[in-house]
């Protein structure tokens, strides 16, 4: 079954009252266990009441471990905060669902980014009884701390731009923080786009975090020194 099938299917099953026939629940429990993707079902607090084998297995985790813990902690600072708020927004009814993509967390600061798709569950009289939440790990992006090929990619400059871009601060933030002109931030991005291979700055956070470049655990992000080169020369800057 395709993702967006998947997806689909289970946007309807969720939809159905609370009050499931027993063949009705029999069926989404098969489902939901044998849909080959990662699921999880969110209390109105965020709190996981049920997860696939998938899912724990994905974030390396017992169902125990799992079961009655907060979303937000699975999850690495740079995108806690965001995709808490996103889950809200499904909890009050004020949108049905989301996608977007997550850098999440396995124990021993492992991690890998992925898709996640929030989905709204609503009981009888249309109330929203909880949230659920599928996800898809991207392929080739799983990595653990210190297992990415590491090289010298960045000079000390780049990677105080590459840190700037991941915590969210502007580009005229950037300029005034580090002495540069606008043009020259923007500069300095369109350098790391190249370096990186991608097309933009999501993207680039994205590539930075699975290739390994941040320190997975703190907060703001901090370019690991490995990746850092040790000459103090820098490339002029327009």
């Amino acid at each position: 079954m395709t993702v967006d099938l998947a997806t689909a299917a289970f946007a309807t099953q969720v939809s159905i009252p609370t009050q499931r026939t027993t063949v009705n629940q029999n069926i989404f429990d098969s489902f939901f266990e044998r849909s080959g993707l990662c699921v999880a079902h969110f209390d109105h607090s965020g709190r996981v009441v049920q997860a696939n084998g998938d899912f724990c297995r994905q974030f390396g985790r017992t169902p125990r471990e799992v079961h009655g813990r907060e979303f937000g902690e699975l999850l690495h600072p740079s995108v806690r905060e965001k995709i808490t708020q996103q889950l809200g927004r499904l909890v009050y009814g004020q949108r049905a669902r989301f996608t977007d993509r997550i850098v999440a967390l396995r124990p021993g600061d492992a991690a890998f980014t992925a898709e996640l798709t929030g989905l709204a569950i609503n009981g009888d009289g249309g109330q929203v009884d909880g949230v659920m939440v599928l996800v898809r790990p991207e392929k080739g992006e799983q990595i653990g701390r210190g297992v990415a090929t590491r090289g010298k990619l960045l000079t000390k400059m780049d990677a105080q731009i590459l840190e700037g871009v991941a915590a969210g601060v502007t580009t005229p933030q950037l300029a005034t923080r580090l002495f540069l002109s606008r043009g020259g931030v923007e500069y300095h991005v369109a350098a790391l786009l190249r370096k990186l291979k991608v097309k933009n700055r999501v993207a680039l956070i994205s590539r930075a975090y699975s290739k390994g470049v941040f320190d997975v655990g703190s907060w703001p992000p901090k370019v690991l020194p490995e990746y850092i080169k040790d000459s103090s020369a820098e490339p002029a800057t327009r």
